[in-house]
């Protein structure tokens, strides 16, 4: 029987073992900074601190190093976690390491589970369709800040967990099927209560809610985590593919 739950906050990534695929949301600002990056053709990789940035920043040619700590950019990074920004850069050759407080340490706890995507405002349908015809069991898990379940993560999740009960999966806990009720109808407008939202104004940086609320359900693209690199889902497959290819002409050739 396939089952649907919706979670929150980094550490509750933990909580799910290799049987679960995770859906990762943080739709302020961090999945949907990854999701702009990979459909404009960036190599896109993930981190969850600030010294895992660096490290990773020596391996790569010229990587462009945006993201926040508690809302500050940190020294040495390019740009803030702006999908707005990011989008309007032709510089597209280059790299992006991405770092945030809540976004990319929920993508990196769940990485032992079975598979970890992805999804945000503009690739929630195609996440959800993707992922109901391969996985059994999904946790959708919302970023979160601050300790709190924010009201933009809130309706993704909803969205997402919605689309798969409709393909027949079985809500495993009250608390989904409540989020879902809440959210399943309300329009994207709905969550602009969000203290993300608030601080998206006290902070000028209102081109990124436009971006957001402008483009929804707009690419098909499914992103999925290969070891510290977001790729589109295909690709991922391809890779593993061609890693067993090697492996196995290795082990013909010993």
């Amino acid at each position: 029987m396939n089952i649907v739950c919706i979670d929150y906050l980094p550490q509750n990534a933990k909580k799910y073992g290799k049987d679960f695929a995770i859906i990762a949301v943080d739709v302020i600002r961090a999945t949907t900074t990854i999701v702009t990056a990979v459909a404009l053709g960036r190599r896109c990789f993930v981190v969850p601190s600030v010294r895992a940035a660096y490290r990773l920043a020596d391996r790569l040619p010229d990587p462009l190093l945006m993201g926040e700590v508690a809302g500050d950019v940190p020294a040495r990074f390019d740009m803030n976690n702006s999908p707005a920004q990011l989008a309007g850069r032709t510089d597209v050759d280059r790299p992006v390491i991405v770092l945030s407080s809540s976004g990319t340490k929920l993508i990196h706890n769940a990485r032992r589970c079975g598979a970890v995507y992805l999804a945000c405002l503009r690739n929630y349908a195609a996440v959800a369709s993707y992922v109901a015809a391969r996985h059994a069991q999904v946790a959708v898990i919302g970023a979160g800040s601050k300790g709190e379940f924010r009201e933009e993560d809130q309706l993704c999740c909803a969205w997402i967990a919605a689309q798969l009960m409709k393909a027949g999966y079985r809500i495993r806990d009250n608390n989904t099927a409540g989020l879902i009720q809440r959210w399943e109808s309300v329009p994207p407008t709905g969550f602009l209560v969000s203290k993300s939202v608030d601080y998206l104004k006290r902070t000028n940086q209102l081109d990124d809610l436009d971006f957001i609320l402008s483009r929804i359900n707009d690419i098909d693209s499914v992103c999925t985590l290969d070891h510290d690199e977001i790729v589109t889902a295909c690709e991922e497959v391809e890779s593993r593919t061609s890693q067993e290819c090697t492996s196995t002409t290795t082990q013909l050739q010993s």
